[in-house]
């Protein structure tokens, strides 16, 4: 069961083990180099060996019967909710798209950037051991905010099958075509086209490690939102903290998958001890028990420190995926908080609340690069570009400093492109 540290024996348990083993890294490459020079041959052959889907140029797309039919199948109840969360998603996404700037001096000096979507984004929606349908909603919508014309989703098809609540997410966030392809080979295709799925310029969302590592490999071919690993979930809490939730906080990120980490900071010993004893009451009546109960002996743990600002500045060196700060102070000590994909505050804001419903993306840096990468969101989806207009009177007033400085890199053809300017006028 889930074990109880201090700060002088917490490392090994904030450790991350790296994931770019040779083989998996080379197996990676023969998928995607098989894919950028066979094209659907080898994206098929690949559907048939790893899903069990004996797909076609006709058949890799999802048809509009099947959604039809997938329609059919999911609850009503299910589907409102579904509709509530894309209508909130979808609103917060669209509330901060990032505008133009472009400005004069007044001189004849203009400059600025205008804001253009890329043309076509890949999404890719894991399978794996549950069907993620909220992920297609996290991936569809900041790109639509963005404005991107051409959105597709690519998701593994179990014998050429996509889950029916999968399908339904994707056609009510306006996905254009949903291609029953998954893993690095989907990554291939997406980025290098194939004769049935289009090339795409960025690829965003989560998947297992032959997901991320084949992102990797193509990003520079296309452009992509982050490198995700396992998901995690650290709670920084008080004495305030009711131990049921919390329990049951760390129980939410551990049952995604056996590698999930669910790690506990506090400055109470005594809160540390209910936590553990609500965690054994919580399990057993879990569904995915036997995940959660291996992610939280192998990855998870509380760690008890002298104060909460300690724990404050020890979050900040994890850098975890999901933060929960459950204390009187929680706001005061979000102000400490610098590196975190997502942070929640409070005992009513659990974890779930931003997964599935509140609107900010639950596709978030993992693995201690929420010091670099940001959560998914619509600039992903964006590119700024420069403008520049100099009228002849403000290359006149700085024509001579650009002389200057392209002449003194030796650049003497961008010294004369400005000199030939300035003596036509005079």
């Amino acid at each position: 069961m889930i074990g109880i540290y201090d700060k002088n024996n917490c490392a090994p348990l904030l450790a991350r083990g790296g994931f770019e083993d040779e083989k998996r890294v080379a197996a990676v490459r023969e998928i995607v180099s098989a894919v950028r020079t066979r094209g659907d041959d080898a994206l098929f052959a690949y559907a048939r060996q790893f899903d069990g889907s004996d797909l076609t140029g006709e058949t890799v797309a999802v048809s509009p019967a099947e959604i039809e039919e997938a329609y059919a199948a999911v609850d009503k109840e299910l589907l409102a909710s579904l509709r509530l969360a894309v209508k909130n998603i979808l609103g917060y996404h669209s509330r901060n798209v990032m505008q133009s700037d472009v400005r004069s001096d007044g001189e004849g000096r203009t400059t600025g950037y205008v804001v253009r979507a890329v043309e076509r984004a890949g999404i890719y929606v894991p399978g794996g051991t549950a069907p993620l349908f909220s992920s297609v909603c996290m991936g569809i919508l900041p790109a639509k905010a963005a404005g991107v014309e051409h959105i597709y989703v690519a998701t593994p098809a179990k014998e050429g099958k996509v889950s029916p609540a999968t399908i339904v997410a994707a056609a009510e966030c306006g996905a254009e075509k949903i291609f029953k392809v998954g893993g690095a080979q989907a990554i291939a295709a997406m980025a290098y086209g194939t004769e049935s799925i289009p090339k795409v310029n960025v690829i965003a969302g989560p998947g297992n490690i032959f997901v991320t590592l084949a992102k990797k490999e193509v990003y520079g071919q296309v452009g992509i939102d982050m490198l995700a690993g396992p998901s995690e979930i650290l709670i920084l809490c008080d004495d305030s903290a009711d131990p049921a939730y919390v329990a049951a906080d760390a129980l939410s990120q551990a049952e995604h998958d056996r590698l999930a980490r669910s790690i506990v900071l506090t400055d109470s010993r005594a809160l540390a001890e209910k936590v553990r004893a609500e965690i054994e009451r919580q399990l057993p009546a879990l569904s995915r028990r036997e995940i959660a109960a291996y992610s939280l002996e192998h990855n998870g743990g509380i760690v008890v420190l002298g104060s909460l600002d300690e724990a404050v500045a020890l979050a900040n060196e994890v850098a975890p995926e999901h933060m929960e700060i459950y204390a009187r102070n929680a706001e005061e000590l979000l102000k400490g908080v610098r590196n975190a994909g997502a942070v929640f505050l409070g005992g009513y804001t659990p974890e779930p609340v931003g997964d599935y419903f509140a609107g900010p993306d639950h596709i978030l840096p993992t693995g201690g690069s929420a010091k670099f990468f940001q959560v998914l969101n619509q600039d992903i989806f964006l590119r700024k570009m420069s403008v520049i207009r100099y009228e002849g009177k403000a290359l006149g007033q700085d024509g001579a400093h650009i002389v200057r400085l392209a002449e003194n890199e030796g650049l003497t053809a961008h010294a004369n492109a400005v000199k030939i300017r300035l003596k036509d006028r005079g």
